[in-house]
């Protein structure tokens, strides 16, 4: 088997994080290697150890998805970072694209769709969920 996926889960939900690393742990294919609940945690902390892909949730204090996103890509234009957000606005996945995230995800998601969509960004490919992609039509 190959080298596992480094994550970093950034979230300011605790049941969002724990299920997620929960999900995650039972894949051989990924490793998470960072919880976060803030994206001022998630910036020091990626900045010191970066991960292959890093799941940033958008609405958080003190520092929202968004500013984390710009700071990290600032630093390492090559992270690749998928959004997620509980809104399917489809503005948010644009605004997240426009920062240079790879991908972005709706909470709605099912966890299989989340997998894709990792994969997909460690394949060098964008990728926006079926709920979003729907919306926008």
């Amino acid at each position: 088997m190959s080298t596992p996926i480094k994550l970093v889960l950034v979230d300011d939900h605790e049941l969002i994080r724990e299920s997620w690393n929960n999900m995650f742990g039972r894949d051989q294919r990924f490793e998470i290697i960072g919880l976060f609940a803030n994206g001022a945690e998630a910036v020091e902390l990626v900045l010191q150890n970066p991960p292959d892909v890093v799941l940033m949730d958008i609405n958080m204090t003190p520092m929202n998805g968004l500013e984390a996103t710009r700071r990290i890509l600032e630093s390492i234009p090559s992270m690749k970072i998928i959004g997620c957000s509980a809104n399917n606005n489809p503005r948010y996945s644009d605004r997240m694209l426009a920062l240079g995230a790879k991908g972005y995800v709706t909470k709605t998601s099912t966890f299989d769709e989340l997998k894709t969509a990792i994969l997909e960004v460690m394949a060098g490919n964008v990728y926006v969920c079926e709920e979003i992609q729907a919306r926008k039509k």
